[in-house]
């Protein structure tokens, strides 16, 4: 039951310095939305001292949550959790680092009231390095060019949701930063609004150049979530098909070769070929088939199981 208006999820990994400044922040910022609400703060397996600091908040302010990773899970499942466990009729998201300012959070919900489901911010004037700056730039224009959804920032951490977004999506691996797209493709509607980026002042990006490398595969899983996600067997079955016939087309010919001239056909490159063919062919067939049978049987709503060393709820 949804019982407060704003649920504000942070997700945070070895931000010991950050978590004092950024709550102050918050603190400054909410309550001029004119909302009830909640602040948490799901630890991703921090290292430092940011779990002590979190459970000092909550010892003086009521409004405080603190979920704590046993290991670090990952920005896509410290949100998921998150989301899961939030209680606002609206959810709100924002790193940990203070590149984005809490006092953004009352235009994006304003926004939010003209009718939209989600609210994602668009860091017009970043501060991040050329070379960063450069591979956001191409990452959203293929998004928009394989999907058609329009935005300049998919992955700015700073978003505002209704409750039934949040509710709707599931995140794992590098997800997160296909959330506007995730749920533009459920049919909730989604816009962008500018906001102001700081450069981070404290602690050390867990970004760096390896982000640029992990946004192709990324890119690979969400074209085939969006495309083949509940129906893995048309893909897999295609490709197994087109391979069974090239094989099985090269076995006749070969038998022809054999019955009709006379030809040896035993050590002829072009038979091992039209083996592999049919036997990969056949492999591809069933991988598809089994991964169908996978998503009937799974369970719907289950949740991965996450390690918690800590929490408050």
């Amino acid at each position: 039951m949804i019982m407060i208006d704003l649920s504000i999820v942070i997700p945070l990994y070895n931000e010991e310095e950050n978590i004092l400044p950024l709550y102050k922040e918050l603190k400054k910022a909410i309550p001029k939305t004119k909302k009830s609400y909640e602040l948490l703060f799901i630890d991703d397996g921090s290292t430092d001292t940011s779990l002590t600091k979190l459970q000092s908040l909550i010892k003086k302010d009521k409004t405080v949550h603190v979920i704590s990773f046993r290991k670090n899970m990952g920005k896509s499942m410290a949100l998921s959790y998150g989301f899961s466990v939030a209680q606002g009729a609206y959810v709100a998201t924002l790193d940990a680092d203070l590149e984005d300012k809490p006092s953004e959070l009352p235009h994006l919900l304003d926004k939010l009231e003209e009718g939209f489901d989600l609210v994602s911010g668009w860091r017009m004037k970043r501060r991040h390095s050329g070379i960063m700056i450069a591979a956001s730039k191409i990452f959203n224009r293929l998004m928009e060019l394989l999907w058609g959804l329009h935005l300049h920032d998919y992955n700015c951490g700073l978003k505002v949701y209704r409750n039934d977004v949040t509710r709707s999506i599931r995140l794992y691996g590098g997800l997160h930063r296909f959330i506007p797209l995730l749920a533009h493709q459920q049919g909730f509607r989604v816009t962008e609004l500018a906001v102001t980026h700081e450069k981070r002042k404290f602690g050390k990006s867990k970004y760096g150049f390896s982000k640029v490398l992990t946004d192709a595969p990324d890119l690979a899983t969400m074209w085939f979530i969006s495309t083949y996600g509940t129906r893995p067997l048309h893909l897999f079955g295609s490709v197994g098909l087109l391979f069974l016939l090239g094989g099985t087309g090269i076995l006749i010919y070969l038998v022809i070769l054999k019955i009709r001239l006379g030809e040896g056909i035993g050590d002829r490159p072009l038979l091992l070929l039209g083996v592999l063919l049919v036997l990969s062919g056949f492999q591809l067939f069933f991988t598809g088939l089994l991964a169908d049978l996978m998503l009937n049987f799974r369970y719907r709503d289950r949740e991965q199981e996450v390690p918690i060393r800590y929490t408050n709820l």
